[in-house]
């Protein structure tokens, strides 16, 4: 038996165009994500903002970019009991394996991938919130910084666009 009336295409959604990212977690794999995110978006033509917030502010601030660790408490995706990440060094020997894991795949660090996706032209903005819970003054954070912003500023600039919160 045939169907007399078949269903009608599905509509094709519009493209995306625009996609703001939050990063609020400061583990490498909180950061690395949204990174590889706004480098594939500005990739694709895609305008991207990357706006950083609670413990993602690490990943703009000066002293504490190049000190970013795994989480290794709790972090299901390592597959081993929550107890080992309490072991010390276990953190710093998965941080270890997971940077030459990255360095393999010919990822940049994260300060030089926060500068390489700036100089794409996607704005990079840290939560003043955040800034000012954590008692940071523009000093701390990096140079490539296009401003401090509130959330309400944050969702006029994401308006139109995806958001993605990592």
């Amino acid at each position: 038996m045939t169907d007399s009336h078949p269903l009608p295409p599905a509509p094709i959604a519009a493209p995306i165009e625009k996609v703001s990212i939050i990063v609020s977690k400061g583990s490498l794999e909180g950061i690395y994500p949204a990174l590889i995110m706004a480098n594939g978006a500005r990739n694709e033509g895609i305008e991207a903002n990357l706006f950083f917030t609670f413990f993602g502010m690490d990943a703009i601030h000066k002293g504490r970019q190049d000190h970013i660790k795994v989480a290794a408490v709790g972090n299901p995706g390592l597959h081993m009991p929550t107890i080992a990440g309490v072991i010390p060094g276990a953190s710093a020997l998965i941080t270890k394996y997971m940077e030459k894991q990255i360095e393999k795949q010919d990822f940049p660090d994260i300060h030089e991938f926060v500068e390489m996706i700036h100089d794409t032209g996607a704005g990079v903005y840290a939560c003043l919130a955040s800034v000012d819970l954590f008692g940071m003054e523009r000093e701390d954070l990096i140079d490539d910084l296009d401003g401090i912003i509130t959330v309400g500023d944050f969702y006029a600039m994401a308006a139109g666009g995806q958001i993605i919160f990592t």
